[in-house]
């Protein structure tokens, strides 16, 4: 009972992250750079699997982490310019964030004879509700960034 009141809380945190993240990004950063703020930040929020590495002492889920990382850094400079890049790239981080999830607090071996790292309770459903938030909202912003790039050549 008491992990699924945690998941429910962090999911609704999930939600009001991306909300939060939609309004101020569409307030304070000019259209044309939104896509490049959330593409950076894609790298930035895989490479908190790096820092839980280190932290928990998981030696041997560093080559794991390393090219889910090097993935995700580079599907988040790809979908600076293709938005459905971008989503893409969110969503498969969202499924990522899953995964180790099921790995870390359910028990289930998810990645074979690999080890993923572990993470800090319900942390894998936070962030899987906020990307796929963003993901939805990259699609439905794709005209707009693209607009803007356009009218930026001119």
């Amino acid at each position: 009972m008491a992990f699924a009141i945690i998941v429910s809380l962090y999911v609704t945190i999930g939600l009001l992250a991306a909300a939060g993240s939609v309004l101020l990004s569409q307030r304070l950063v000019p259209t044309r750079f939104e896509s490049l703020l959330f593409g950076l930040f894609l790298v930035a929020i895989a490479g908190f699997y790096l820092s839980f590495t280190a932290y928990f002492g998981a030696a041997a889920a560093w080559p794991l982490e390393a090219r889910a990382v090097a993935l995700f850094a580079l599907l988040g400079v790809v979908g600076i310019r293709l938005p459905t890049v971008l989503a893409a790239g969110y969503l498969l981080h969202g499924g990522w964030d899953f995964l180790h999830e099921l790995n870390a607090h359910a028990g289930v071996n998810v990645f074979g004879s690999a080890q993923g790292t572990p993470i800090p309770l319900a942390y894998g459903a936070f962030c899987a509700t906020y990307d796929l938030c963003m993901a939805a909202y990259f699609m439905t912003r794709r005209p707009q960034w693209r607009a803007a790039w356009v009218a930026a050549r001119a």
